[in-house]
This record gives C-alpha cells, sequence and structure tokens, in this order.
C-alpha cells in the first residue's frame, strides 16, 4: 500500500514496522505463524564476532507496563550467522534484513561489520553500542560521544552498506552522542535501546535477576523514547528509527510525528507474536480516523519552530 510506504537511508520499506533485534531472533519462528513479508524489514538477533552463551539465568522478570531482560547477547556468533542463519532465512524472508551487530571492542565492532556487509539479504548494519546487559562491551561504547564516535567511524571505513548506530538512553545528553555518530559518517540513528532497571525478591531480599540489572522495556518507556526521538531527529540531518515501548498504530504514528522514519517494536512481540502484524494491518484505519493521507507526510509534524 503506498501511503504507508517509507524510506531508510535510501532502500524503500513497504511500511515503516520492524520488529527489533532481541524481539524476533532470526524471524524463523514467527514465520511459522504468519508471512513476515508484510513487515517493512526485521533486525535480526544481536551479533557478535563469537559466539556467546550469555549471562546466567534467571534472565527474565516481570514488571509493571514492561519487563526486564538481561540475556547478555546470547547468539551463535558471526560465522554461524552467515553460514547457517542467512541461507535458512532465505526461503521466508524475501527482502532485505537488518543486522544488530554488538562488539567488546572498535575493532571486533569492525571485523564483524565487515562480514556481515558482504552478505546479500543485509541491507542496514545496525551497530548496537547501547546493551546495558553485558560487562565491558555494548553500552560502554554508547555513553560517551568519543567511543560512539571511534565505533562509528571504524565500522564506516569497512562498509558500504548503510550505518545506523543503536543508542542507549541510560546517558544524560542523548542529542551529542548522535550527532558525534553523524559526525564520524553513520548513516542513521536508532533509538532507544533499553532503560537500566532492577527487581529485588522480597523474599530472598536478592535482586531478581542473576545480572542483578538488566534492560527495562515495554509500555511504561514510550514516553521517554518518544521524548529522545524527537530530540535527536531536530538535532541530526540524517535519518533517525524510532523505538521503546511502540505497542499499537497509534504509537508508530506517535513516533513518526516525532521524527523516526521507520519504527522498532520489541517487548510487544515478546507479549502477542502477532503485534507487527496487527499494527500494520491498523495503520490504514487510524490513518483515515486522523486524516492522514501517507506517513510520509507526517514525519517530523511535531516540530514546533
Amino acid at each position: 500500500m503506498e501511503r504507508l510506504k517509507t524510506i531508510l537511508c535510501g532502500i524503500p520499506l513497504d511500511n515503516p514496522v520492524i520488529p527489533a533485534s532481541g524481539s524476533f531472533g532470526f524471524g524463523r519462528e514467527f514465520a511459522e505463524l504468519y508471512d513476515i513479508n508484510i513487515l517493512g524489514t526485521f533486525s535480526f538477533k544481536g551479533t557478535t564476532r563469537q559466539s556467546r552463551f550469555g549471562n546466567p539465568t534467571p534472565r527474565i522478570a516481570e514488571c509493571a507496563a514492561g519487563m526486564l531482560n538481561a540475556v547478555g547477547l546470547q547468539n551463535p556468533g558471526v560465522d554461524a550467522v552467515i553460514a547457517e542463519e542467512l541461507p535458512r532465512m532465505k526461503a521466508y524472508f524475501h527482502k532485505p534484513v537488518m543486522a544488530n551487530v554488538s562488539g567488546f571492542s572498535v575493532a571486533e565492532y569492525a571485523e564483524t561489520c565487515a562480514m556481515l556487509d558482504r552478505e546479500e539479504q543485509v541491507g542496514w548494519l545496525e551497530v548496537n553500542v547501547s546493551c546495558p546487559n553485558v560487562h565491558g562491551g555494548g553500552m560502554s561504547f554508547g555513553t560517551d560521544p568519543e567511543a560512539a564516535f571511534e565505533v562509528t567511524r571504524a565500522v564506516k571505513a569497512v562498509t558500504k552498506k548503510p550505518v545506523i548506530v543503536k543508542l542507549s538512553p541510560n546517558v544524560t545528553d542523548i542529542v551529542s552522542i548522535a550527532k558525534a555518530c553523524e559526525d564520524a559518517g553513520a548513516d542513521g540513528i536508532s533509538l532507544i535501546n533499553t532503560l537500566l532497571g532492577m527487581r529485588i525478591d522480597l523474599r530472598t531480599r536478592r535482586p531478581v535477576l542473576a545480572n542483578r540489572m538488566g534492560g527495562f522495556s515495554g509500555p511504561a518507556v514510550f514516553p521517554v523514547a518518544l521524548r529522545m526521538v524527537y530530540q535527536v531527529a531536530g538535532a541530526v540531518s540524517i535519518p533517525v528509527v524510532g523505538m521503546g515501548g511502540v505497542s499499537s498504530a497509534e504509537d508508530v504514528i506517535e513516533m513518526m510525528m516525532a521524527g523516526a522514519v521507520a519504527v522498532e517494536v520489541g517487548a510487544a512481540n515478546l507479549v502477542d507474536p502477532f503485534a507487527c502484524k496487527k499494527i500494520i494491518e491498523d495503520l490504514p484505519g487510524t490513518m483515515d480516523r486522523l486524516g492522514i493521507s501517507t506517513l510520509r507526510e507526517i514525519i517530523g509534524a511535531a516540530r514546533v519552530s
């Protein structure tokens, strides 16, 4: 449907709805439930140079209006993703896919991205400098403008595909970090990743998560995410992908009015595996009700001079 289309870093999308990394795996389980080619695209499971078992259990905790996770980037490693997951994906997903990449050094980010950059199925590289659930990597690069600049510059030096840097909300000044990534050559910014949170078991008097703290996601974080998307979209000239607590067609439209050209859906997929399908199906009717002809016309509409 033409009215739902958008463009992300020069690549057209049938609609702006993108399942977020960490909530959709490599898409295989969801493809057994519905035709995932209705999606704009999806961001596959966060991938590192080497395979990772992840954090000890328990890794998940429930919260009011959301959840905590401390999975710790469990993944099979980039060699297995290229040799096994991407070839399998060809059978059930026929659009460019977003490769989410994390690392523990600038060199590791660059090496992993260079390998995925050569893969035909990969349309974008989403460089995650914002994971709060691992020690010594991920978020440590996304909380300092200079570190974010160095990762972005290193990745851009070895890749040709669009590089979208995924930022952490666990910072004082999100705009300075976004602008540092833009200065280093980023083609886009995605935000927000999860907020850092925790729960305590009242009976044991110990943290619920084995990792003590984890990433807080779900509807409760939406206003924070929207605020940061609004701030960043007004400060950079590259596309912004909004995410954080999105669970409805109305949320997608609100994110786009804040300045996002596309919108990722995370925790909602874990509550309802059909969440993205329902959002896409609901968009035309919601647009009609709000008097919106095309989604392209509302991008940044909430900005005030």
